[in-house]
């Protein structure tokens, strides 16, 4: 006999939930059958067939007559649950040809907003005053040369911004179009909001907080910013430590004049979603939304560096989402650069390797 590979156990008084993360089967256990789990963890061959426990987790699969293979997995368990816990989304009926799909996915929208939407306000940053940014101007850049150009940068200038490009790099990357206000095919009002980057659902789950070190206009702090009326509000001042302890000990963020960071606000994605898969699509959406990011920042003149390496205990006191349903999940930053793609230091220590 043998354990279930793809099992994991929450502690949930009075007993405990055994998750078969493959499979999207959860069953909770009583002490008696949480002590003979343990029991035939300890010792598979224990198995008795005339013990009622041992067939009801024979039949449940959480013990299996045969050894299930497990694929190799070069990190730890928690990333490989995560992987294989968001695969094959649960769908009792796969639609045939378009017109079932059509009908089956009106039904789930129409069942989504029968429910109570989630609150449009960010938890926690509620804003006493809006901050109006100037209209954003058209950019002259072809989209050409912006992909060209795009390149990783590790050593900023700290020069200072223009509030004008700020307000066009955050509208063409985060903002609600207004010239798309018609392209929104029937949808509510709550789901009608268009952006620049493909958002999962139309839900437009990502938000951003804005890091301001030297634009013009601005004092230096961190602002979140609201896409709908394309205005900032202050949330807290700079930390009184270096930035790069916030980014593990990467310093390059000290001399960005301007930083994003973008989060995710999962209670969005759970309204419309049920099935966790859909934290796979924060994830992507944030990276739709830093690749824009990117790309504006090229066309406006600046380079640009970009990390999912950041303290998120510490990020989310700074942009005051402790304990909310609003994560930080990515930064991006942009200003002037030298360009180089290492920073000095860097440059230094190879230097000296190649001269030793």
């Amino acid at each position: 006999m043998q354990i279930n590979p793809y099992l994991f156990i929450l502690p949930r008084t009075p007993g405990q939930i055994v998750w078969n993360y493959k499979d999207h089967v959860q069953y909770e256990l009583d002490l008696e059958y949480s002590h003979r789990l343990a029991q035939l963890i300890s010792n598979p061959d224990s198995f008795d067939s005339r013990n009622t426990i041992d067939t009801h987790l024979l039949k449940a699969e959480i013990l299996t007559a045969k050894k299930i293979d497990s694929p190799t997995w070069g990190w730890d368990d928690l990333s490989k649950i995560f992987h294989i816990g968001t695969q094959n989304i649960p769908n009792e009926h796969v639609p045939q040809n378009t017109h079932e799909w059509t009908r089956q996915y009106l039904q789930h929208c129409n069942e989504v907003l029968a429910k109570q939407a989630p609150d449009c306000r960010r938890s926690g940053n509620a804003p006493t005053e809006l901050i109006e940014l100037p209209a954003p101007c058209a950019l002259t850049h072809s989209l050409n040369d912006a992909l060209v150009q795009r390149k990783t940068c590790r050593s900023f200038t700290g020069t200072c911004i223009l509030l004008s490009d700020v307000s066009s790099l955050l509208y063409l990357s985060l903002g609600y179009l207004n010239e798309r206000h018609s392209d929104h095919g029937g949808s509510p009002p709550n789901l009608s909001a268009r952006r620049s980057s493909p958002s999962g659902g139309g839900l437009n789950a990502c938000e951003g907080f804005v890091l301001v070190q030297n634009v013009a206009g601005l004092e230096p702090g961190i602002y979140a910013y609201h896409s709908a009326e394309h205005a900032l509000s202050r949330v807290n001042p700079l930390p009184d430590s270096a930035l790069g302890q916030l980014l593990s000990g990467q310093h390059f963020i000290n001399d960005l004049p301007l930083g994003l960071f973008i989060t995710a606000r999962f209670d969005r994605l759970w309204w419309k979603y049920g099935h966790s898969r859909a934290y796979r699509m924060a994830f992507v959406e944030a990276g739709h939304l830093s690749q824009t990011f990117q790309l504006v920042a090229t066309a406006l003149g600046m380079n640009t560096w970009m990390t999912g390496a950041f303290a998120d205990t510490q990020v989310e006191t700074l942009l005051n989402l402790e304990g909310c349903a609003e994560q930080p999940l990515f930064f991006v930053g942009c200003g002037e650069s030298d360009g180089q793609a290492m920073c000095q230091e860097m440059r230094d220590l190879l230097d000296q390797g190649e001269h030793s």
